[in-house]
């Protein structure tokens, strides 16, 4: 059995420091094995009774399906900062998570936070999350918070991670009964990629838009970022493909973070630190006054992307919705219309009722006989790109018969 630690945040909206974080890793290897915890915490998290000595509220957070194709869960707790006044206060939290089908295989996880500074006229409470990843399954956790003082608040519940019937085709990526520490490094690298090449290797380019949901946010939020990268893993985790070439923009910016050519790999850490130069909270002068400088921006981006001569078996859109005063002019379209490859766009769409029209993405893609799939669950990818991998296929195929009878 492995043991994991779970990222915790403590945000207090009244300060404005934020919290020193520490983990700790609590080991074993095996069922049966016994963690080196305090006596006092495992007769708290062994008795099953809510304790409320350091007065909180703690809610579950019930497990929900992430586009990393894991179940998502963990907590939230307030506590009054009136308890944690004073210097050098420290909040412990134990916590193990066991599946309902493995009783003597549980995960413990351990996270030290250092509190600031608070005052004595300090109004409002502190908050606190912590997460973790499980596989299909039903779980059951035993929780546990104190501070320097030894005051101790403890919850118990049960989660239930199960695929409603509509995921039933979806595979995750975790096994069944499985727990893991929640995922913090977005663009760490992909493991080797074993590549299929019974059929001849497929030559794929992606082309990205990194913006948020909303065009008027200035931070692109973890949630987004999340789902976009992860369309990005599912592209690169198919054995089928044996180049890629990836091209990062944002519309906003009008401008091209990051470029990487025919590569038997996605470069996800260099990826990251090109998206660190996003600043979407100041404006451009020169850009306010192109009063068509996304479109144009975008034509650009067709034109130089899309050669019919590129030697590619697909070009992949994907970005939120890029709802444009102007679409991109035919005329740029028509330099690009015979190309003999297939064009797709994964739009990312959180909420699909509130612009449930094509944006300027869309349009281009449909102007050019293109497909376009509209991604807002974690299903709509795994379904998505299983259609458009069986299209590229059967695209190639039929590119080389056509190629065999000419000869």
């Amino acid at each position: 059995m492995s043991w994991h630690s779970c990222k915790v945040a403590l945000g207090v909206p009244l300060l404005l420091a934020t919290a020193v974080r520490g983990q700790t890793v609590l080991q074993g290897s095996g069922p049966g094995d016994v963690v080196n915890i305090f006596n006092t915490d495992a007769a708290i998290l062994e008795s099953q009774e809510p304790r409320k000595d350091l007065p909180c509220v703690v809610t579950p957070v019930k497990a929900a399906l992430g586009f990393d194709l894991k179940f998502h869960a963990g907590y939230e707790v307030s506590v009054p900062l009136k308890e944690l006044v004073g210097t050098q206060n420290l909040l412990t939290m134990i916590y193990r998570v066991t599946p309902a089908d493995h009783h003597d295989d549980p995960v413990y996880m351990s996270e030290h936070v250092n509190v600031p500074d608070i005052n004595e006229d300090a109004r409002g409470d502190a908050y606190l999350r912590g997460s973790f990843d499980l596989g299909e399954g039903k779980y059951h956790v035993d929780w546990l918070m104190r501070d320097r003082t030894e005051r101790v608040c403890a919850s118990f519940w049960d989660i239930d991670a199960t695929l409603a019937p509509r995921d039933g085709p979806v595979t995750l990526d975790i096994a069944p009964d499985s727990i893991t520490a929640a995922d913090q490094e977005p663009f760490k690298a992909e493991p080797p990629i074993e590549r299929d090449a019974r059929e001849g290797p497929l030559n794929v380019k992606v082309i990205v838009n990194f913006a948020p949901q909303n065009s008027t946010s200035a931070t692109l939020q973890p949630l987004d970022m999340n789902a976009l990268i992860w369309i990005l893993r599912s592209i690169a985790r198919d054995p089928r493909i044996g180049t890629f070439s990836l091209v990062a923009f944002n519309l906003q910016e009008q401008r091209v973070l990051y470029r990487q050519e025919n590569s038997t790999r996605i470069d996800f850490p260099a990826l990251g630190e090109a998206l660190n130069s996003l600043n979407l909270g100041t404006v451009d002068v020169k850009r306010l006054s192109q009063k068509r400088g996304e479109t144009q921006f975008l034509a650009k981006l067709f034109t130089q992307e899309l050669k019919p001569s590129d030697h590619t078996d697909a070009v992949i859109f994907a970005g939120p919705k890029a709802m444009l005063d102007n679409n991109v002019p035919q005329e740029s379209l028509k330099k690009v219309a015979d190309a003999d490859y297939p064009v797709f766009y994964m739009n990312y769409n959180v909420d699909p009722q509130a612009a449930p029209w094509r944006d300027a993405i869309g349009n281009a893609v449909k102007y050019l006989k293109g497909i376009q799939y509209n991604i807002n669950r974690p299903r709509d990818l795994w379904n998505a790109w299983t259609d458009m991998m069986s299209r590229i296929v059967k695209s190639k195929l039929g590119k080389r018969a056509e190629n065999t009878a000419s000869r």
